[in-house]
């Protein structure tokens, strides 16, 4: 056998024990007469002692040819360390080496692989299967191994059933864009990769398996951000014969299952705001709660006054940042140059310090007094020694810069604990949103999200105002999870397809096989689907998904390490019925 024991095993009570190891050499230290070799596989490190006075002579030369990352094989005994290192578990014994083969040779890495690293992102993403042995990266796909084994402990437990979906399926056109892959057998035609399971868990549920999951790979063919992936791996999940409180129910039940588990913290009953109340308070629809800084809207004191600025303005808004009147003139003039930066595209700030003595200070005393000052405190429930920061303008955008503002302070402050969680459900969206450049309503979530039934007058009168039964799960300021109770009978969905601008012959040609199950006796259903990545890197203390993704892609969507995506031949291109137009 290769090994007797793992690398990470060993102890004292196995002192004078032959084992045997493999692994990959971390390090060497050769002092001529005496060489030590850390080696490593995934479980740990453990040293091996060579010297002349009891190694053999042929074993002593071959140690000393061994190069970083070379793959060995040793026999020895185990024995006391002498200069014992409490750093790692398996630091007060050694391996003295009777036997050495070397399994394969190493070329020098690019990088180190060390915990700290001299090797940039795209250098370690082309070497990921290097990467992969540094603790960090190991250490993270162990850690998103454990949250998936507890995901489907609870839910298996809960008599969930996880079922595979077809992952060729039909392109449809709502959502982001589809991946497609051509037909050979059926010239001219196209299957897409899914953006979700969601017809086939509707379908499952009309089968009759009323209480599905999966762990599914999911795909988007759309502009990339920083930290999303044109790939990534959802927690899919639907029930039917419930209601949206039994899914909070079910799903928050999850989350605290994990949450204590995976990271030993008990939370309590998650908080519900509206869709409504959060853009209200927070200027987005999944706010971090771990702090304060809630938005309060000053219209009503600062538009009575002759500064233009405020008075012609649809939203007044303002926030106050906790200590934040410690602040020199120059960190809020940074802080204002933060926010008219393109990305935020605010035009300015006004502030008002609120001074240890009671008094105010702010950059528009030219326009407020005091009394006004102290309203603008009191409807932001600033406190002595803190900075009151206000934006205004088209209350969209001006809520936006805010919440960016908010989020921006909140990290300088040191506010974003990441062991610290707060979880809080988002209800009541809007069921469409009014897109300015197609001059037509699209759905927030997608076209199978049921209205709310006492909404439904309103789609044909003023669509905009309908609420959705849909829900998102947030924590720490990211959307973890979302879902809806969805429609199940076959009138509705062909109204919602119409609101979408859909004819009746689109929607039979696209959902036709959806609506016509509808007729067979579709339970009452909903569900949720969990972004397993975004989830994994949180509970893990992080927020870059790419680190708990064991073969990323980078931000412009490619496979650095195997040169994906990438051309192929022109024999494949004619046996897909396929010309490129170059």
């Amino acid at each position: 056998m290769y090994r007797t024991h793992s690398n990470g095993e060993l102890r004292l009570t196995n002192i004078g024990q032959e084992v045997t190891l493999a692994g990959w050499v971390q390090k060497t230290r050769d002092k001529g007469f005496m060489m030590w070799v850390d080696l490593r596989d995934r479980y740990g490190i453990t040293q091996l002692i060579f010297d002349e006075e009891r190694t053999p002579k042929e074993i002593m030369e071959k140690a000393k040819t061994l190069g970083r990352e070379f793959v060995i094989q040793i026999q020895g005994e185990v024995i006391e360390r002498i200069s014992k290192n409490k750093n790692i578990d398996t630091g007060e014994i050694e391996i003295l080496v009777k036997e050495l083969t070397v399994l394969n040779k190493s070329i020098t890495p690019p990088f180190t692989i060390e915990d700290e690293t001299d090797g940039g992102d795209e250098l370690r993403m082309k070497y990921r299967y290097l990467d992969i042995r540094r603790n960090p990266v190991k250490n993270n796909l162990i850690f998103r191994h454990k949250v998936a084994i507890e995901v489907r402990k609870y839910l298996s437990d809960n008599d969930f059933i996880e079922i595979e979906t077809p992952v060729l399926i039909k392109s449809t056109p709502e959502g982001a864009r589809d991946f497609v892959v051509p037909s050979r057998m059926n010239e001219g035609q196209f299957y897409a990769l899914p953006q979700s399971p969601q017809t086939f868990k509707q379908l499952l549920m009309i089968g009759g398996m009323d209480k599905y999951f999966q762990i599914v790979k999911c795909f988007r063919d759309e502009d990339l951000r920083a930290d999303r992936q044109p790939e990534f791996t959802q927690i899919d999940c639907e029930m039917a014969f419930v209601e949206q409180e039994d899914i909070l129910n079910t799903f928050e039940g999850l989350t605290r299952h994990l949450l204590k588990e995976i990271n030993g913290v008990e939370v309590g009953e998650f908080p519900r705001i509206t869709y409504d109340e959060a853009m209200k308070k927070y200027g987005n629809d999944k706010p971090d709660i771990r702090f304060g800084m809630e938005f309060g809207e000053l219209n009503e004191v600062t538009q009575h006054k002759d500064f233009g600025v405020f008075n012609n303005a649809e939203l007044v808004v303002g926030i106050a940042v906790p200590g934040g009147n410690k602040f020199t003139r120059k960190e809020i003039d940074n802080l204002i140059k933060w926010i008219k930066r393109p990305q935020v595209g605010a035009l300015g700030m006004v502030y008002s310090r609120c001074n240890d003595d009671g008094t105010f200070k702010s950059s528009v005393d030219k326009f407020y007094n005091q009394e006004d000052l102290a309203k603008w405190a009191e409807v932001t429930g600033a406190q002595k020694g803190d900075l009151i920061c206000v934006l205004s303008g088209n209350t969209d955008k001006v809520r936006t810069q805010l919440s960016a503002l908010r989020m921006e302070l909140a990290e300088r402050l040191g506010l974003r604990n990441p062991k610290e969680f707060a979880p809080l459900w988002v209800v009541d969206f809007p069921l469409l949103e009014w897109d300015e450049e197609t001059e037509r309503y699209h759905a927030m979530h997608h076209p199978f999200t049921s209205p709310k039934p006492e909404d439904m007058a309103l789609l044909d009168t003023d669509p905009g105002k309908v609420r959705a039964n849909a829900y998102d799960m947030v924590l720490n300021g990211n959307e973890i999870g979302g879902g809806s109770i969805r429609i199940h009978d076959k009138e509705t969905q062909a109204l919602m397809l119409n609101h979408l601008g859909f004819t009746p012959e689109q929607s039979k040609e696209q959902f036709g096989f959806l609506m016509n199950a509808f007729e067979y006796g579709a339970p009452p259903h909903g569900g949720l689907a969990f972004g397993l990545d975004r989830l994994v890197a949180i509970l893990g203390g992080q927020e870059t998904i790419r680190d708990f993704i064991a073969f990323p892609k980078n931000n412009s969507g490619r496979d650095v390490m195997i040169d994906a995506p990438s051309k192929i031949d022109d024999e494949q291109l004619k046996e897909l019925h396929l010309k490129l137009n170059l």
